[in-house]
């Protein structure tokens, strides 16, 4: 399983064209989206259309910048597009588990409800867990030898242990990748990353 995975593109006009050029290659099968696609939501249908003409699945939940609200609206009209958030999709033998928004909280009482399903669930399963904040206490949410991301999302990833977390959020670590155990935690950034699963 190969896929291209970004976040945080903000509508950066140089960035965009250079993730478009990156996910056109044939060995990118799907693209992963873990929000902040615009800056609060303007020129969306710009974006969704140019990477859905691209004719590949693209995956993708809200970050800050975006809702549910504004997806429910104007998905319907990119076919290749799959909101995740708050949904657990099963691609290729893994499951994508997809939450999406939120900023600096360091707690999350709504992610730990549905924690506390989809560990009920898909705790023997192979996972990949997108996200748009970062797990506490990983190269990816460190800011000025403070960590600030989210201690909720760090005990279900300790939890469920799975394969792979695509994170973000904050710009000054993009392009970090850590641990948490045997998980690997990225933060690929608007630049994006490649990777391949078996």
């Amino acid at each position: 399983m190969k896929f291209l995975a970004f976040l945080d593109l903000h509508e950066d006009k140089k960035a965009l064209k250079q993730l478009l050029e990156c996910s056109a290659r044939p060995e990118v099968e799907f693209i992963i989206c873990a929000g902040d696609l615009t800056q609060f939501s303007r020129n969306i249908r710009f974006i969704l259309w140019k990477f859905n003409e691209l004719g590949k699945k693209i995956y993708l939940i809200p970050g800050n910048h975006e809702s549910d609200k504004v997806f429910s609206e104007v998905l319907p009209d990119y076919p290749n597009f799959m909101n995740i958030n708050n949904k657990a999709v099963e691609v290729d033998g893994y499951v994508l588990l997809g939450y999406g928004g939120g900023g600096f909280s360091s707690e999350d009482s709504d992610f730990r409800k549905i924690a506390r399903e989809w560990y009920g669930k898909y705790k023997d399963k192979k996972t990949i867990l997108v996200i748009h904040g970062p797990p506490f206490g990983t190269k990816t949410d460190l800011i000025e030898n403070q960590y600030v991301g989210n201690k909720d999302y760090r005990a279900f990833i300790e939890r469920i242990k799975p394969k792979l977390v695509i994170c973000g959020h904050i710009h000054e670590t993009a392009g970090m990748i850590d641990k948490i155990g045997e998980t690997m935690v990225i933060n690929p950034g608007w630049e994006g990353m490649f990777i391949e699963l078996g």
